[in-house]
């Protein structure tokens, strides 16, 4: 019985190979996604140290001991077998009004970790090289002398810049210069570490011991290789949650992978129906059938795994390779043998458990069936009473979760709230969800079909008989449709949060970073009028300029008391948030912005909790023996523009007796990008010229490092995803190839009515689009509304976001894939011609 069965599988290798695509499929994510950690990892270790690869020993630097004194630095250079020793130490500096970040660096050799691109390279007390996109923020090119204060230096002392220098990451705030140079002008006692080169044929371990005769005992001294580690963990500390992440996304594929597969075998097996009937009537009996089945299933298995793991242990090498060759530094992975020998077990096991109900159900086969002239049996359209009622039973209970979720939902005015219990509520009814989707599938396809066929319906019989294909077989369509709407289900999700959370974002930089650069007098002083005027002037580099005047002093009382426990007031600011580009990103949680007048004040959502006004109280501004009555229009979200709590208008602090030269400006560049950012930059700090007390910060940067941070997340959460919407694609087209093996005689009965080969491949592609509608719809119908429950949840107050663009573009894509997955198999059926077909018979 079992050589009859599994022999059977081997002489029909094709079908052997639609059966366990999906297991292949997954074996191969599985696997790929190993290989990628260890890519990820090894790649981290090799480019994102900050310690040179000549670097032997390293002495000081670790979190225990004393950092080595300055003095340090010339009897550790003197040592033999020590071929170079450079001191580090990183300071900050004021330039100006701006920060420096000044590290030590010898500037060249094999313990550098910059390149001089410009200039020569600092080599006195003074000097410094800076990195190019510093020159263009700071204003500072070679030859420019300036003033800094920094380290242990009491006093501003001059610094000039000699070079510029190109470095791995240039942050915009870098400076460099050789330790003894950095020391002396910072007047520095200690080093923050030693990096020691060792000669050629000298052993690390023979230096280590000089060192430690002539270092204090608790000085660390550490080789090279293990700081290189350690650093490289640092800086890519976030790959193993990463990954742990993806290890989440990956189980749902397989269990994805898994409902394919058991839906595979019981198109397989309603295909040889007649078969097992004849092995029934010779004596099987329905166990040893089972075991028959489960072993064909084991073999299927096996070989898909097998292929799954050497292809991606391919793609795995061979990628690398390639991308090295296009000048990207990517590290090779290892072979991961135990990890590919469980794969493949995995796989095996997988494929086994999804094996096991459609083998249940094909052993019921009557003997009697073998007398029967077609070769296939009809599917059951039914679900069952026990599988009725454990699908109604999970309904329920995800309904019940994701109220009791709903319920636990923070609201606007509670500070303390823990999101954690309430995503857990939520995740277990999504998870209830789906499991009852998987049960009521047959029963839930019809009227999804019913609904998204309809316009199929009207294209005349080929659109009639696409979705009486479908609704012949709820069971298949069922199981092929609820593995598409789990995907669909995960991107709708990760669409609308992704949306959601960059409206949020954009709302808050709206406050926080209105404009791309701002100008402002240290200590809350005025703007020297010169510095204003220069501004405005500036119209070819910038796009506009918004003055605006801040009062840190401004109390809110009501009846001669005070309101609230700031001290000595609450932030107050004029700015003109009507004159800049942001103003549609702003939103309101009471009122409306454009009610802000004289004698009408915004409030932030802080200012507002701690005094407890709201929309229309009336509340007094008090200053310096001064108050001005004023009513309260609208209450910001959050804080207001510039982390003020009060927007007042600018004839009400007038009345306050705010002086009236402003105390800072917000700018745009004219121009895009880079470029356009660096001449606005270069514009104001001409303004400015040589004003004390005038500091510049470019705020544009904060907006581009948030955008590309969440549009990195959203991808990576959409590639995630994707994964499963794969194994989907994978199964539609396996199941499609299988139906077409299943319905051969259908298929010749057609064309013998006249229908064409044209005729038949749209029809059956059509089918297979099918699959993909069914399952966007419903996918959408979950997806949309657990997104914007767990958007809530997280309790950060973004607004629910409905994308509507992507969305559709993502409904349109699956219906595209599923109905591409299905061209090959209609090519296939069309090529049968029908007297070949009616001919078949099992």
């Amino acid at each position: 019985m079992l050589r009859t069965q599994v022999s059977a599988a081997a002489r029909r290798p094709g079908r052997l190979v639609l059966t366990g695509l999906a297991v292949v499929v997954a074996s191969f994510v599985v696997t790929g996604t190993v290989l990628a950690q260890q890519i990820t990892e090894r790649t981290a270790r090799d480019t994102l140290s900050g310690t040179p690869a000549a670097t032997s020993l390293v002495v000081g630097g670790a979190a225990e001991g004393p950092l080595p004194a300055v003095a340090t630095l010339p009897r550790v250079q003197a040592l033999p077998g020590v071929a170079e020793a450079v001191g580090r130490v990183e300071i900050g500096l004021s330039v100006g009004e701006s920060y420096l970040n000044l590290r030590a660096d010898p500037g060249a050799g094999p313990l550098s970790t910059v390149r001089l691109v410009r200039g020569t390279y600092p080599d006195a007390p003074g000097e410094i090289a800076v990195t190019a996109r510093t020159a263009e923020r700071l204003g500072l090119g070679v030859g420019t002398v300036t003033t800094g204060t920094g380290g242990e230096r009491a006093t501003p002392g001059p610094l000039t810049v000699t070079g510029v220098v190109a470095t791995e990451a240039d942050a915009g705030y870098d400076g460099y210069a050789p330790a003894a140079a950095v020391v002396s002008w910072a007047g520095l006692t200690d080093l923050d570490r030693i990096d020691l080169r060792v000669a050629p044929g000298t052993p690390p371990d023979a230096v280590r011991q000089r060192l430690a005769a002539q270092l204090p005992p608790d000085v660390a001294v550490r080789g090279g290789d293990e700081v290189r580690a350690a650093e490289a963990d640092a800086a890519a500390e976030q790959v193993d949650n990463l990954f742990a992440l993806v290890a989440m996304f990956v189980a749902v594929a397989v269990a994805a992978a898994a409902l394919v597969v058991t839906s595979a075998f019981r198109i397989v097996f309603a295909q040889r129906m007649r078969q097992l009937a004849l092995l029934r009537a010779v004596g099987a009996d329905r166990a040893a059938l089972v075991r028959a089945l489960t072993a064909e299933g084991a073999l299927t298995g096996l070989v898909a795994g097998v292929v799954g793991v050497a292809a991606a242990l391919a793609a795995g090498h061979v990628l690398p390779a390639v991308l090295r060759g296009f000048g990207l530094a990517v590290s090779s992975p290892g072979v991961p043998v135990g990890v590919a020998a469980a794969v493949v077990v995995g796989a095996v096991a997988l494929t086994v458990l999804a094996v096991l109900a459609p083998a249940f159900a094909a052993a019921r086969v009557s003997p009697l069936e073998a007398l029967r002239a077609a070769s296939t049996t009809g599917g059951r359209r039914d679900v069952g009473v026990a599988r009725l009622l454990a699908g109604v039973l999970l309904a329920a209970g995800a309904v019940l979760a994701g109220a009791a979720a709903g319920a636990r939902l923070p609201t606007p005015e509670q500070e303390v709230y823990d999101p954690m219990s309430t995503l857990l509520l939520l995740v277990g009814s999504g998870a209830a969800a789906f499991f009852a989707l998987v049960a009521l599938g047959p029963l839930v396809v019809r009227p999804v079909l019913a609904v998204v066929g309809w316009p199929l319906r009207q294209f005349g019989p080929l659109g009639r008989l696409a979705v009486g294909g479908i609704g012949g077989a709820p069971r298949r369509a069922a199981a092929v449709s609820v593995v598409v709407a789990l995907g669909v289900t995960l991107i709708a999700g990760v669409l609308v949060g992704g949306a959601s959370m960059r409206v949020l974002a954009d709302r808050e930089l709206a406050l926080s970073a209105p404009a791309d650069v701002e100008v402002s007098a240290t200590g809350g002083g005025p703007l020297p009028d010169a510095v204003v005027a220069r501004a405005e002037a500036a119209r070819g580099a910038l796009a506009r300029v918004v003055p605006y005047r801040r009062a840190v002093d401004v109390a809110l009382t009501r009846g001669g008391q005070r309101l609230g426990t700031a001290d000595p007031g609450f932030a107050t600011v004029d700015l003109d948030v009507s004159a800049l580009p942001t103003a549609g990103d702003l939103d309101v949680a009471e009122g409306t912005l454009a009610d802000r007048a004289a004698g009408r004040v915004v409030l932030g959502s802080w200012a507002a909790r701690d005094t407890g006004l709201r929309v229309g109280d009336t509340v007094a501004l008090a200053r310096a023996g001064r108050t001005v009555e004023v009513r309260v229009v609208a209450v910001l979200p959050d804080h207001g523009p510039l982390h003020a709590q009060v927007l007042a208008d600018p004839a009400d602090l007038d009345r306050l007796g705010v002086p009236a030269a402003p105390t800072g400006l917000l700018a745009d560049a004219a121009g895009g990008g880079e470029a356009g950012r660096t001449a606005a930059v270069r514009a104001l700090r001409q303004a400015i010229g040589g004003a004390d007390g005038v500091g510049l910060a470019v705020l544009a940067d904060e907006r581009d490092r948030n955008d590309e941070v969440l549009r990195a997340l959203v991808w990576i959460a959409v590639g995630l995803v994707g994964l499963t919407v794969l194994v989907a694609v994978v199964g539609v087209g396996s199941t499609t190839a299988l139906s077409v093996v299943e319905r051969v005689r259908e298929a010749g009965l057609l064309r013998a009515l006249g229908l064409s080969r044209a005729g038949l491949r749209t029809t059956l592609t059509a089918e297979s689009g099918l699959y993909g509608l069914i399952g966007a719809a419903m996918g959408l119908v979950l997806g949309v509304p657990y997104a914007w429950l767990a958007v809530k949840a997280l309790g950060v107050d973004a607004p629910l976001v409905l994308p509507v663009l992507p969305l559709a573009g993502l409904f349109a894509v699956l219906v595209v894939l599923t109905a591409l997955a299905g061209v090959l198999p209609a090519r296939r059926a069309a090529r049968v011609s029908p007297v070949a077909a009616l001919g078949i018979d099992g």
